[in-house]
């Protein structure tokens, strides 16, 4: 008995070279990173050198890992960032859902005494944008919060629709975008191996899942966003 091979319309054939054109950006950002990253974290750490291409250094590393693969992607295709859920609509609702998802992990931050103070919009950087006058420090702040605030939070936003689209479910709680992304952020958060180690990889798990499944269900990304901007970045 011979299977039938599935013929994949122009539609899905379209999603998975998106797919692979934001994965094979990534890696490839990813892996110099690994060759040479280490010596670009001791430059950004230099506080002699002025802070300007310090920031832009850290900047363009994390717009690589987070942001570039989806830009080229929406250039390629002619895609309007607004199409990916950025509206007013719902926006409300996908914040304070996205929220809710993250006091599990809020509560294990703080009860587990690993809270050391809430710095949103702040990098390794920062002290010295804030020495630098006030000016610089708008500007900058400015910067980290497009790049470790926008770009971080909305990439997953597209990652997850693209998924999402090539691979649909009808379940109300289950969605393969939202699985993957999901998957993504756990893998680049630090995971220990103990009773604590599992309390984060659950509340994580339950924090990120959850704000992507906000996202589907009010289709809108700002939840995402502000979760970055405000939260994840900032415990």
């Amino acid at each position: 008995m011979t299977r039938t091979k599935r013929t994949l319309t122009a539609e899905q054939k379209k999603l998975d070279a998106n797919l692979w054109i934001i994965a094979l950006i990534t890696m490839a950002v990813y892996c110099l990173y690994a060759v040479i990253g280490s010596r670009c974290m001791e430059f950004c750490k230099d506080s002699s050198i002025s802070v300007w291409p310090r920031l832009f250094e850290a900047a363009a590393w994390e717009f690589g890992i987070a942001g570039l693969g989806i830009t080229v992607v929406c250039i390629i295709r002619k895609l309007s960032f607004l199409s990916f859920g950025l509206k007013k609509e719902n926006a409300l609702k996908a914040v304070l859902g996205t929220v809710a998802c993250f006091v599990p992990y809020i509560a294990y931050i703080v009860l587990s005494g690993q809270f050391e103070g809430y710095e949103p919009l702040s990098i390794m950087v920062t002290p010295d944008l804030y020495k630098a006058g006030i000016l610089t420090t708008i500007i900058g702040t400015l910067i980290v919060a497009i790049v470790w605030g926008f770009f971080e939070g909305f990439n997953y936003a597209v990652i997850a629709e693209f998924v999402s689209r090539r691979y649909p479910v009808k379940s109300k709680f289950f969605d393969w975008g939202a699985l993957v992304c999901t998957i993504m952020g756990i893998l680049f958060h630090p995971i220990h191996f103990d009773t604590l180690g599992l309390i984060d990889f659950v509340t994580t798990f339950i924090a990120l899942y959850g704000m992507m499944m906000v996202r589907k269900c009010t289709k809108n990304s700002w939840g995402g966003v502000f979760a970055f901007l405000f939260i994840w970045n900032a415990l």
